[in-house]
């Protein structure tokens, strides 16, 4: 019949599937029970993780495990080691290359600027090079000041200064200090090296003016015309009219504890804790160490001694004889501005010592009651860093050191 043969290619290919369905299904195993028992799990790798279980293989997770203990291992051995080598010499008594800012206490300090405008604003096409002698100031000491301006090529621009004033600072409500007109020229006197070179200088000596009497920075603004256009630069220094203590007799030296010892006598008029720096040179020129002393002293005669550590000298091969130089320190000063009041300085050179030989001195490290506590300290947590590590995985060496084998804790 027609109406049989356009239903016959539907039903063939609906039975088709039907056998197809069939044969995929799985007919081995009987239908879960509807208990509410968990399924058993599928086999093979889930496309994903149940709620709560972590996304890490645990081979991952022995892994970064590891990484952590390793890092916490290597912090600690840093700590350690970073310590013990920084604390075998004194802190007064260290390496010139660690105190490369304080070596030459007394050069000028130096800058170049675009020109400050008068009105506000700058003229980058105009560089002002200013210097100073001197930051801080002790009583009867004076600073230099100088400045010249210079084009974007380099060139000396003609400058004239129209104005010099110097003034101490001071807080809201206080009396005003007094103000002095400090000269400035370009005539190769006084502080003015070389004449006409377009460099105008000028001298500051506090002690002979009215701000004899001032404790504090003292301002100078200088005003000056370059190609027509008014600009202005500030200097400030930090005066103390009051000596705390001054430099008497002759310096000498001594060896002490396997350390060479130099020796200055002071007479203390102001009791208190004194800072006082000064810097070694070997027998070749070389800066070689910065020397440090930071104690208490009582009134009247006293002696400030600047200790050039033995370990320091060896470690290094000092090449003596050695010599002192550039000796400044002050009288700290709590809650109080300015902090300090500064010692008559000793610029150049102070002393030089004996030809020693090298070997006379001690290679021994120094040792203190705060280094061995930190030492102590420092030396646990490695210890524990190092058993946590190796209880982890003890099968693996352990990270090489920066400091060679471990001591045990003590």
């Amino acid at each position: 019949m027609p109406w049989l043969r356009r239903l016959a290619l539907p039903i063939l290919a609906l039975a088709v599937l039907a056998v197809l369905v069939w044969s995929l299904m799985d007919h081995g195993s009987p239908a879960p029970a509807t208990t509410g028992a968990q399924a058993p799990a599928p086999q093979g790798k889930p496309f994903f993780h149940p709620v709560g279980e972590s996304s890490l293989p645990a081979v991952d997770e022995r892994r970064q495990r590891r990484e952590q203990l390793v890092s916490n291992y290597q912090l600690a051995d840093h700590t350690f080691c970073s310590y013990q080598a920084g604390s075998q010499y004194p802190v007064g008594s260290r390496p010139m290359a660690e105190n490369a800012d304080q070596n030459y206490p007394n050069n000028p300090v130096t800058e170049m600027n675009p020109m400050r405008l008068q009105g506000g604003g700058a003229d980058a096409s105009v560089q002002l090079q200013t210097s100073q002698s001197r930051v801080y100031m002790a009583a009867n000491e004076a600073v230099a000041f100088s400045l010249r301006a210079v084009n974007a090529a380099g060139q000396v621009q003609p400058l004239v200064i129209t104005r010099a004033i110097a003034q101490g600072i001071t807080f809201t409500g206080a009396r005003q200090t007094p103000q002095v007109s400090i000269p400035f020229a370009d005539d190769g006197s006084g502080s003015d090296p070389v004449p006409n070179d377009g460099a105008f200088a000028g001298v500051l000596a506090p002690a002979q003016t009215g701000l004899a009497g001032f404790n504090g920075t003292v301002r100078t603004q200088v005003s000056y015309n370059v190609n027509g256009k008014n600009g202005i630069v500030v200097f400030d220094v930090i005066y103390t009219p009051e000596l705390p203590a001054v430099w008497t007799g002759q310096v000498r030296e001594a060896v002490e504890n396997g350390s060479l010892v130099f020796i200055l006598p002071v007479e203390v008029r102001m009791p208190g804790r004194y800072v006082i720096s000064g810097r070694v040179d070997d027998a070749r020129g070389k800066p070689f160490a910065l020397l440090t002393f930071n104690d208490l002293l009582g009134p009247g005669p006293n002696v400030v001694k600047l200790t050039m550590f033995g370990k320091l000298m060896r470690d290094q091969a000092a090449a003596l004889p050695l010599t002192l130089r550039d000796v400044d320190g002050y009288l700290l000063k709590e809650n109080t501005d300015p902090d300090r009041a500064l010692m008559p300085r000793l610029e150049g050179k102070v002393f030089t010592s004996k030809n020693h030989p090298l070997k006379g001195f001690s290679d021994a490290e120094w040792q203190s009651e705060e280094r061995t506590r930190y030492l102590t300290e420092f030396a646990k947590d490695l210890k524990l860093a190092q058993n946590e590590l190796q209880a982890f995985d003890p099968g693996q060496p352990l990270p090489p050191s920066e400091c060679g084998p471990k001591p045990a804790a003590r």
